[in-house]
């Protein structure tokens, strides 16, 4: 397979429309601004989109990619270690996760699924906050509302609902933001992610749709999910669409932008279908060498997003050993906070378990807190009895 099809998942065999020989789609050609080899190429759709995007930005972002992929090493080293549960890896799509996350104005609201920890990054969650979860010390990691982002959905494509439903709320307020969901390709096949497109397009919600295809939903290939490109699954719920590089941080911030104008000029929905690859297994639980080729991975390697754009600085002059220090200086400090954080992190109260479950007093729930507390009581622990009213 040539590397240059970025577009395609794997060896050729499967459906004829995620083969390597059909490129079909309302769009057509993949949206690509920077090829594998680094070169800056010109789209004149999509330029204007980005012509903005100063020497200093690009080096921002190439700054993003690289921290977030050191969250990632640092993730995974520390579920090895037993300080994690389990970590989702995002090897290989930093630049749908950044571009995307960047172009995102703060009110603009992000429901994401368990694996874009890069656009959590970009939208401030605490580097301790990103992995709480994970470690099993609360439902969730963080406040929703101080950074206009829900915290992940483990339940595959329900936070596309979430999105539509926000951004009805979006449309009934009068206001200009919208709301933009992530999901996998695996997730296009549930009826979760149907229905909230059937909703978006009735309603015209501002709603963007932005599917990371890494061409894997677990061990089942995308070739398998659908005999048509999934950017084509749009048209048939009346939402436009877009496909686009997604190992191309350029290629994606325009996309994006392009559907975040659309939707803040009453334009409705849109749709974006970011092809890119899961280097990584699915979770640190996953060994992806059991249902993959290793040459299918190495295809993608030469596609990887940092080192792409690594090769646009580069052919720019902006590649200097002092950038390089910086950023590697940034990315390890971030991660021995973020790891600091993980083996300090306290153990929540036996009754902390109560917390959060409703919004106000529950006759239902105060129960069983009296029940569970009393029974910790009866082990003579003054401790694990934490008073009723504390616990709330």
């Amino acid at each position: 397979m040539s590397t240059d099809e970025a577009g395609q998942g794997g060896p050729s065999a499967g459906g004829p429309g995620n083969s390597t020989e059909e490129h079909g789609g309302p769009k057509g050609n993949l949206i690509q601004l920077v090829t594998p080899a680094g070169e800056r190429i010109s789209h004149p759709e999509f330029d204007p989109w980005v012509q903005d995007i100063t020497d200093e930005t690009l080096c921002s972002l190439y700054e993003d990619m690289m921290v977030v992929r050191r969250i990632d090493v640092e993730a995974t080293a520390l579920q090895r270690q037993g300080e994690l549960a389990l970590w989702p890896p995002l090897l290989g799509q930093e630049a749908s996760q950044i571009g995307s996350g960047r172009a995102l104005r703060g009110d603009d609201f992000v429901f994401s699924s368990y694996r874009e920890n890069g656009v959590a990054y970009c939208r401030g969650v605490g580097l301790t906050d990103i992995i709480r979860v994970w470690r099993g010390n609360a439902s969730s990691g963080w406040d929703p509302y101080t950074i206009n982002m829900a915290t992940p959905t483990i339940i595959i494509g329900a936070q596309t609902l979430h999105a539509t439903g926000y951004a009805m709320g979006i449309q009934n307020d009068g206001a200009d933001s919208v709301a933009i969901t992530y999901f996998g390709d695996g997730a296009t096949s549930e009826g979760d992610v149907n229905e909230a497109m059937v909703f978006a397009a009735s309603f015209q919600a501002p709603v963007v749709f932005f599917c990371q295809n890494n061409q894997w939903a677990i061990s089942e290939p995308v070739r398998l999910q659908s005999h048509i490109q999934l950017a084509d699954r749009a048209a048939g719920f009346g939402i436009p669409s877009m496909r686009v590089d997604g190992n191309d941080v350029l290629a994606v911030m325009a996309a994006t932008r392009v559907a975040l104008d659309r939707a803040r000029r009453g334009g409705g929905p849109t749709f974006i279908e970011a092809v890119t690859y899961r280097m990584g297994p699915h979770t640190t639980a996953d060994d992806p060498t059991r249902y993959r080729d290793a040459n299918e991975l190495e295809d993608w390697a030469a596609k990887d997003p940092i080192s792409r754009l690594e090769s646009l600085l580069d052919r720019k002059g902006l590649l200097t050993d002092e950038l390089r220090q910086l950023v590697q200086a940034k990315a390890d400090a971030v991660a021995r906070e973020m790891r600091l954080g993980c083996t300090t992190m306290p153990d929540p109260e036996p009754l902390d378990i109560f917390k959060h479950v409703y919004s106000s007093p529950n006759t239902w729930l105060d129960r069983q807190q009296d029940h569970y507390s009393r029974y910790l009581a009866s082990f003579g622990d003054p401790a694990g009895a934490v008073s009723e009213e504390g616990a709330r």
